[in-house]
């Protein structure tokens, strides 16, 4: 950090380093993609310090598969708060069936987002990255070379790439002249860590899946965070007559706990309280130039269905190798406009759908109606199976091809001697699997897990007209890359 607005370098010359702006989930985990691939970032963030606020409160089945896949999942698995193993719409009483799909995580990993970022953040350390802190983004501009970034104390950063991962409020896209359009929210809710004594007789320290059936005009949940902490999200009529601003009093809790629960539930304390609502908006476009956009830079939305987080960790498991490809000479920079095409049609469905889990939590009697529809719905296997793949992400597929695999997740499958998939996947390098007994015979799978391309021929090789495929089978071919030859179990 300097005084006198010296240009520094984001570490390494302008044209190979990359600078990611948020230190959340999102941002830390684009660092170590990159940094995995050798790939020289500065991440920076604008808090002094971290926040420690639990905020987000679980992964989801396919966040959990990508940091296994990169062996980061243990120390979350340590720190964990429980395991949650079904997946809820709208906070409906039939719940989503997780093990309808084929992975071996088919649950939520109950912890707090805050104990995600320490253990990332922990990561990044061990490679010799710190986050550079309290360095707010003021200004941003890019030639043909590369990204000049400016900051609220003087300091100046010059880096080739710049990806904004710094929240809903993103600077870097305002500054970028990013559009984001949407919708402002329709109903504001309070969402709190709170220590309470409770005296309900289900509550068992477990976590329970939320409920969201709205009574009386109010909806209201409490989850279990341990050492005493709860989370509590609730709202009704008094929250829709105050704004994001105004601040949330112990009295406004304690009234809402008391009206839900009556005298079993007493608040002690407030640890951390926000008001957020139900608005909805989508940049619409995730790249401009050298700059890119992540998580809830690029995307907002209800937290309905536990979804925000595993949204932003996914951009930037996409978006990581993409880049990281391109900047080692691997790939054409055709592969960096895929990042859009890919992430924003999954986020648009995201937005789609806590759109929908909304209008069936509102306090009316026709929508009482379209609840008990809806249930029923639920309880028929095939779309119970198809909800529980939109909302824990394992069902997301990119551009199909002449093959069901291409644009899935690959299955982490046992290759014999005590090798997966997913321990292949570890170095970040795609894989070149050829099989037996599989569903075809050769699959060429993605640094992030996703099928590139696949066929029953076992001298095949991918169509070049694909620049993802191609790309990827380039990769492959370097001798970084492995081929597993196994019959799959």
């Amino acid at each position: 950090m300097t005084d006198d607005a010296q240009v520094e370098r984001a570490r390494g010359d302008a044209p190979d380093g990359v600078l990611v702006i948020g230190a959340g989930p999102t941002g830390l985990l684009l660092a170590a993609e990159l940094s995995l691939a050798g790939i020289p970032v500065t991440l920076a963030d604008k808090a002094t310090e971290r926040s420690g606020q639990s905020r987000a409160l679980s992964l989801q089945p396919r966040s959990v598969e990508i940091l296994h896949s990169r062996g980061l999942l243990q120390p979350l698995l340590d720190d964990a708060v429980d395991q949650v193993p079904a997946g809820h719409f709208a906070g409906l009483p039939v719940t989503l069936d997780y093990s309808s799909w084929d992975t071996r995580f088919p649950y939520q990993l109950g912890i707090p987002q805050a104990r995600i970022e320490q253990h990332l953040e922990n990561h990044l350390a061990a490679r010799g990255i710190a986050v550079r802190r309290g360095l707010e983004l003021t200004g941003l501009t890019q030639d043909a070379a590369g990204v000049e970034a400016s900051f609220a104390d003087g300091t100046t950063m010059r880096t080739g790439w710049l990806i904004g991962c710094d929240g809903g409020r993103s600077a870097v896209r305002k500054l970028t002249a990013i559009d984001f359009p949407g919708r402002d929210g329709r109903m504001s809710a309070v969402v709190a860590d709170v220590v309470l004594d409770d005296q309900r007789a289900e509550s068992s320290g477990r976590w329970q899946l939320p409920s969201l059936v709205p009574r009386d005009g109010a909806v209201l949940t409490l989850i279990p965070l341990g050492h005493g902490v709860h989370r509590v999200l609730f709202t009704g009529p008094e929250q829709q007559l105050l704004v994001r601003e105004d601040p949330i009093g112990f009295d406004e809790v304690s009234e809402a706990l008391t009206n839900w629960y009556g005298a079993k539930v007493v608040l002690r304390e407030i640890r951390w309280a926000s008001r957020f609502t139900d608005a909805v908006r989508q940049a619409d476009r995730y790249r401009a130039g050298r700059v890119f956009l992540a998580g809830d830079a690029a995307h907002i939305h209800s937290p309905t269905g536990g979804q925000g987080m595993n949204l932003g960790l996914q951009d930037a498991f996409n978006l990581g190798w993409k880049l990281a490809a391109y900047l080692n000479g691997e790939a054409p920079e055709e592969l960096l406009d895929s990042y859009h095409d890919e992430r924003h049609p999954v986020a648009a469905a995201v937005l789609a759908n806590t759109r929908a889990q909304g209008v069936l939590m509102i306090p009316d009697d026709d929508i009482a109606c379209l609840r008990e529809t809806f249930l029923d719905l639920l309880r028929i296997p095939e779309a119970n199976h198809r909800l529980a793949g939109v909302i824990s992400g394992l069902g997301i597929a990119y551009a199909p091809g002449d093959h069901p695999l291409i644009g899935r997740r690959m299955p982490d499958l046992e290759l014999g001697d005590g090798t997966t998939v997913a321990g292949l996947l570890a170095c970040g390098r795609p894989l070149l699997l050829e099989l037996e007994g599989f569903a075809a015979a050769r699959v060429l799978v993605r640094p992030d897990g996703y099928v590139a391309w696949a066929t029953d021929d076992p001298e095949g090789q991918p169509d070049t007209d694909s620049s993802n495929a191609s790309a990827v089978w380039s990769m492959a071919s370097s001798s970084r890359s492995r081929t597993a030859s196994s019959a799959a179990r």
